[in-house]
């Protein structure tokens, strides 16, 4: 009787067109087993409820911009971690970067708003929140360069002292106990940044838009983009052709931590106008996501991060208009992201069926072939002497 042995084998290549073909078939099946899932569970009509989830996201004029800048958001997270990911520097210290970038943009704004130019202290908080930002991302880049430390064990710790050197800053500058800063400068909007042509979210689409193509061209066409690829492929490789391994460490931390400067510099001046532990507000972890379903691809990050906006923003529609909870809609979302991230097994890998007795047979055959032709030497052997 034949029997089948199932073994997995890693693709060499796969054409985009089959990729993206395996991609939408996932997205595809997703959104079937959402639609079975929310008809069986709720009785509502599975379209009603997508309907729903798209309206919130972009329902209204006001809810477009607020999609738009909180993607925004999202991918400048996602596009802070990947440079590192590249070299296989597992980075999940974002949150703790922009916390302390946040807080230094506060710190300036506090002590010197409405005692210097309003553009003047613009420009020194932005660079406050770049030096935090590089320097909260120097710490794990230097241990793991010289001590070779887990650097997620790192990153992961400092995003809590991060979080606990913000709450320690409200507590000394609020003496009241509420550890809620409030709105700093709300009477004078010193050091808040100008709204562009009416609407305060446009500079900060354009900002992620500058990173995002910065980013691309430097993994892509840019020297340390490539020293970095060699990096995550071969660290002894690496060293084997001349790359300073450690520098490249450093110096890709540094881009990163610069990343989450801006991001802190323009939550706290554009969008929050304030300071507090949940600043980051958790989207540290999500950029993890959005970058690895985007394959570090700065330019395919912009869809995974508008995917998951969408998906959460259109969660308090799902519940106010229909009645159901809003956790029901990141349901929705955690299948569609379970198949996106399940899909690129088949894209790198693929299954293959072989039957387990031919196998045996043929190694049977060979080995009887070869004791016949040792035989027959031997007996040649025999008559020749």
């Amino acid at each position: 009787m034949n029997k089948f042995r199932i073994h997995i084998a890693k693709r060499d290549t796969m054409p985009v067109a089959a990729a993206w073909a395996i991609r939408i078939g996932a997205i595809v099946l997703a959104l079937l087993l959402g639609s079975l899932l929310t008809l069986v569970l709720t009785g509502k009509n599975p379209l009603s409820v997508l309907l729903t989830i798209v309206q919130g996201a972009f329902g209204t004029e006001r809810k477009i911009w607020t999609t738009l800048r909180d993607t925004s958001v999202l991918l400048m997270f996602g596009l802070a971690v990947a440079p590192a990911f590249k070299m296989r520097f597992w980075n999940i210290g974002a949150e703790g970067q922009v916390l302390m970038s946040g807080l230094g943009t506060a710190v300036v704004m506090f002590f010197l708003g409405g005692k210097i130019n309003d553009g003047l202290l613009i420009i020194l908080m932005l660079v406050a929140a770049i030096v935090c930002g590089m320097l909260w991302a120097f710490i794990p880049a230097v241990i793991k360069a010289k001590w070779n430390t887990n650097e997620t064990l790192s990153t992961l710790m400092l995003n809590y002292i991060a979080a606990q050197i913000v709450s320690m800053f409200i507590a000394w500058a609020v003496p009241s106990g509420s550890m809620k800063m409030g709105i700093i400068n709300q009477d004078t909007n010193a050091g808040w940044l100008p709204a562009l042509f009416g609407n305060k979210h446009i500079l900060i689409i354009i900002m992620a838009l500058l990173i995002t193509a910065f980013v691309f061209v430097y993994i892509k066409y840019g020297k340390g983009g490539y020293e970095l690829t060699v990096v995550g492929e071969s660290v002894k490789t690496a060293r084997y052709v001349g790359i300073k391994v450690e520098w490249v460490i450093i110096r890709t931390m540094l881009i990163s931590g610069a990343i989450c400067g801006i991001i802190g510099f323009l939550q706290v001046a554009g969008v929050e106008h304030t300071i507090s532990p949940n600043t980051a507000g958790g989207l540290g972890f999500t950029a993890v996501l959005v970058a690895w379903m985007a394959k570090l691809n700065p330019i395919v990050m912009i869809f995974t991060s508008m995917l998951i906006v969408v998906m959460s923003n259109g969660a308090g529609d799902v519940a106010s208009s229909l009645g159901l909870n809003a956790s029901f809609s990141d349901i929705l979302t955690g299948i569609i992201l379970f198949f996106l991230i399940g899909c690129e097994f088949f894209i790198n890998y693929k299954i293959c069926f072989s039957a387990k007795n031919d196998k045996i047979s043929s190694d049977v055959t060979d080995s009887k072939e070869s004791e016949s032709s040792g035989g027959v030497e031997e007996n040649e052997g025999g008559k020749q002497s």
